[in-house]
């Protein structure tokens, strides 16, 4: 472990899409997710415009089947992960560069397209699912920890 140094990423976000469920080589459960997180910022004439970030979530194990399971496009989540770069190179031998959240925790904050209260493996009183992914980590219990209707402005 490196001294001095952290790598832990959070978003509260929305599902772009519709979880995919899929699995590697060696049979681990695998989903990407696009999270849209989406700010409100002032203009110059004092009007707010909504701007959203489109975030790539790749999720593992029990977390990811959770996730394919229990999720849909629209879900209000919170995510708890770390940053990860990769390289590959495309069909035209281009170097190519993604980075990525590597999630350890998925919880559903309850509102939006998904999301059901229900579902094998989920903690009690949770609205997800942390077991499982590759680095460990848990859960935010609660359910809503963040609380109030979906128009209110988030606490931090």
């Amino acid at each position: 472990m490196q001294k001095n140094s952290v790598n832990k990423a959070i978003l509260v976000g929305r599902l772009g899409q519709k979880p995919e469920l899929k699995y590697t080589a060696s049979q681990m459960a695998v989903v990407n997710l696009s999270v849209a997180t989406t700010e409100s910022r002032k203009d110059r004439d004092g009007n707010y415009k909504d701007e959203t970030e489109w975030s790539r979530v790749v999720v593992f194990g029990k977390t990811a089947e959770f996730v394919a399971n229990y999720l849909d496009k629209g879900a209000l989540v919170y995510v708890e992960g770390r940053l990860q770069t990769r390289s590959w190179e495309n069909k035209d031998g281009v170097k190519m560069n993604t980075t990525e959240i590597v999630a350890n925790a998925v919880t559903s904050l309850g509102s939006g397209g998904g999301g059901g209260s229900q579902g094998g493996g989920r903690a009690p009183n949770s609205g997800g699912y942390g077991g499982g992914a590759p680095s460990g980590g848990s859960a935010p219990s609660g359910g809503t920890p963040f609380g109030g209707d979906d128009d209110e402005p988030l606490p931090f």
